[in-house]
């Protein structure tokens, strides 16, 4: 098992910051709702709390809570850096982690990003066509159904 150990200050903080980045990708994706969605990731954190034991990684990750990364001049700096750090999290976790605690990290991302996302309605619509084109962005950039 993989623990906070095994990776720098900097690792760790790029593994907290992507989880963050990937609410923040949903949460712009469309227009309203930034309070009950930014909830949304704060309670995606807290379920994750209540599946303590399953992986020594995520636990580690999820105590330590939501890191907000830098502040963002556009809506397109904020879609580059967040896929950058999405990215650098799941190649970091390929090079250190066990590919199960990978798929971990990358379902709760997709959870927090699912949960961010059904949060508030858009346009009248659970998710709208513009939070699911972020969340398979971030499901590709993690590489979710790989083998």
């Amino acid at each position: 098992m993989t623990s906070k150990s095994a990776f720098t200050e900097e690792e760790w903080d790029l593994l907290r910051e992507a989880p963050t980045a990937a609410g923040m990708l949903v949460v712009t994706a469309d227009r309203g709702g930034m309070i009950r969605e930014t909830f949304a990731m704060a309670k995606a954190y807290s379920e994750a709390r209540e599946q303590h034991g399953e992986s020594e990684l995520l636990d580690e990750l999820v105590a330590a809570g939501p890191k907000r990364g830098r502040r963002f001049h556009s809506a397109e700096e904020l879609h580059d850096q967040s896929m950058q750090r999405l990215r650098g999290a799941a190649d970091l976790l390929r090079q250190k982690a066990t590919p199960e605690e990978l798929e971990d990290y990358r379902s709760f991302v997709l959870r927090l990003a699912e949960r961010v996302a059904g949060a508030h309605k858009e346009s009248g619509e659970a998710v709208s066509e513009r939070e699911r084109a972020a969340m398979g962005e971030i499901a590709a950039t993690l590489g979710a159904g790989e083998a």
